[in-house]
């Protein structure tokens, strides 16, 4: 099977991204890229995550020609792509549609550095994309577009998208901004957070860098 140890991941994320309540039903999807193959094994489209089996994982190209699989491929599959072919520093994608974090893209609002966690996305803030209507090329463009130098981005009305260097990466961001995302909520709902400066923040990235264990995984802040 073609890329069998990244599909049998993005199963098992499917799963945890389930268990975790990230995302609910059939909704989210998730991808793994391989360079070395110019390929990626993306989630299906309107399967449960926890009847997801590795072979139902579709693997493609960048334009979304499916090259192993017999499922339709994740209806976001052009975020996804676009992802890939404009931050070519991730490997890894997950898309949620977790409740704090799409409680303030149908705000339209940013996530803001009311905690130094933020800094996981490697951006003092992560914006909002404008709405467009789920997989869309508009959606994607819009979304790349407005993350910038964020690895994380809100999708207006919709849901937030994680980026990372391996998978474990990009999931481990989409719970970090989501714990943010509550933080920053009940904050408001109690008054006016104090946000984290821009120079705070500079000083939190650059510890980012050394923090953790030499095998570069982490476990939290």
């Amino acid at each position: 099977m073609l890329l069998q140890a990244e599909r049998e991941l993005v199963a098992e994320y499917g799963r945890k991204m389930s268990a975790d309540r990230l995302s609910t039903g059939t909704s989210g999807n998730i991808s793994i890229f391989v360079p070395e193959r110019d390929l990626m094994a993306i989630s299906p489209s309107g399967i449960g995550y926890f009847d997801i089996r590795p072979e139902d994982i579709v693997v493609t190209d960048l334009e979304a020609a499916i090259v192993e699989g017999t499922r339709k491929p994740s209806s976001e599959w052009a975020l996804h792509t676009l992802f890939y072919k404009r931050k070519p520093h991730i490997r890894a994608i997950v898309h949620t549609h977790s409740m704090y974090c799409a409680t303030f893209a149908v705000l339209g609002q940013p996530l803001r550095a009311v905690h130094y966690a933020i800094a996981d996305a490697g951006a003092a803030e992560v914006p909002c994309a404008p709405y467009f209507p789920f997989g869309t090329l508009e959606l994607a463009e819009a979304a790349v577009e407005t993350a910038g130098n964020s690895d994380a981005v809100l999708l207006g009305n919709h849901g937030l998208v994680a980026c990372g260097r391996d998978i474990a990466g990009a999931y481990g961001l989409a719970v970090n901004m989501e714990y943010v995302a509550e933080l920053q909520y009940r904050a408001l709902c109690v008054g006016t957070p104090n946000v984290l400066s821009q120079e705070a923040m500079a000083d939190v990235m650059e510890r980012f860098q050394s923090y953790g264990q030499p095998d570069g995984k982490k476990t939290g802040y």
